[in-house]
């Protein structure tokens, strides 16, 4: 599926899983606030402003376009790799609040056509600006390059024979990549004319989509918007921070950002796990442990048929999920066509990580060995003074294991 399939041999990703990449390949991301396009939100005239959004998708890829040719990558042969290609990843944050602005249940079949028109509509609008930038500024370079056409290219792509390809022919990069990329076949379903004229004239740059994770930006510039293609963790729940000076993280009390709307325009009283009518949270208001493995799939399918690179993506699972349950979670993501597929359970053996839910917290016993031999119990959840400082039982747990203190 890989557009440069002619040319890359692809054995890595970036860290997060969202960018495959050549050797020297660079990961250049960039992602849209979808919140910004909802219209009355939590209203039964709640609607999503699809054209301005277009427009921004449109003005957003000539920006990443721009910030190729100021890359300041260190090394030679990456500077090499993005100027001859100009790959960039743009993907959105904001999907699973956005949902709930709409009054939309994350996983349902509505999420799924949702996200899927989101994908869609990028893609479409950023290789229409593909084709533009490359009339206006050129194509990338590899456009223009010609390749040798090979008995493994017709392997791999059989209906360039029936095109009349043949062995030892010379075949512009352009034609390889617009009209013999898988990805850009499925594009041509919907924009037949788009992808023959990239064909003709080449795209200004081989990838144009990847959805990242977008944590520390939903966070800081989005108001604590939930994170890329996910929904929101929890609409309360605790931030572990790492700040100047303290040798264990500090845990900060956040809330979603569609509840600080909710509250804003709807009820300034609601409150999640709230049992009194007046101040609980519609039905719609989900978090990532309400729904299923095989929900947050079917989200992810349906963004992955429209993005040319890969998917961030975790599938949160509740610590105690039932294993016959989780078990086929990979195979099913295969077979939907994931490129890559990631879960997260809850264990505080391992590293407590930054998004934690109190409930976990009170439901987990740490044990502290002392100094003369004896152990002390604590929930995970309580606060322990320690060294002039407050910790968490969990955070001060992970500080001592992490190194950062010899024995409590």
């Amino acid at each position: 599926m890989n557009n440069n399939w002619w040319c890359e041999n692809i054995r890595a990703t970036n860290p997060c899983g969202e960018q495959p990449l050549p050797p020297y390949g660079a990961c250049l991301l960039g992602s849209i606030n979808l919140t910004k396009f909802v219209r009355d939100p939590f209203t039964d005239r709640a609607e999503f402003d699809w054209e301005e959004y277009k427009e921004v998708v449109r003005v957003f890829t000539r920006m990443l376009d721009n910030v190729v040719e100021v890359n300041g990558l260190p090394l030679q042969q990456q500077r090499d790799e993005i100027m001859r290609k100009r790959r960039h990843g743009m993907g959105f944050l904001g999907l699973g609040s956005t949902m709930t602005m709409l009054r939309m249940k994350y996983g349902s079949k509505e999420s799924c056509e949702f996200t899927e028109r989101i994908a869609r509509d990028m893609a479409v609008a950023g290789w229409e600006t593909g084709l533009a930038l490359a009339r206006e500024k050129g194509p990338a370079p590899i456009m223009e390059e010609r390749f040798t056409v090979t008995a493994e290219m017709l392997r791999k792509r059989p209906e360039m024979a029936a095109d009349g390809w043949k062995p030892g022919q010379e075949i512009p990069g352009k034609v390889l990549h617009a009209r013999y990329s898988r990805y850009m076949q499925q594009i041509a379903g919907v924009a037949p004319e788009l992808v023959e004229q990239l064909a003709e004239h080449g795209a200004r740059f081989t990838h144009h989509s990847s959805i990242a994770p977008t944590g520390t930006i939903s966070l800081s510039l989005a108001n604590n918007a939930s994170n890329g293609i996910e929904p929101s963790f929890a609409h309360h729940y605790s931030r572990n921070v790492i700040r100047e000076g303290r040798k264990s993280k500090e845990k900060v009390d956040v809330f979603s950002f569609e509840l600080l709307a909710y509250r804003h325009l709807v009820n300034a009283g609601a409150m999640p796990f709230s049992d009194d009518p007046a101040t609980a949270l519609p039905d719609y208001f989900i978090s990532a442990d309400d729904i299923t493995p095989k929900e947050h799939v079917d989200v992810q399918a349906a963004a992955q048929k429209w993005v040319d690179s890969s998917i961030s993506k975790t599938a949160n699972v509740p610590t105690d999920y039932p294993y016959e349950d989780f078990k086929d979670i990979y195979m099913y993501a295969h077979a939907q066509g994931l490129k890559g597929c990631t879960t997260f359970r809850f264990n505080p053996a391992a590293f407590q990580g930054v998004l934690v839910k109190d409930s976990d917290l009170a439901n987990t016993t740490y044990r502290f060995e002392l100094e003369d031999g004896s152990t002390v119990e604590v929930k995970g959840n309580e606060e322990i003074e320690y060294d002039g400082e407050t910790h968490t039982a969990a955070n001060l747990f992970d500080a001592l294991k992490e190194g950062y203190y010899g024995k409590f």
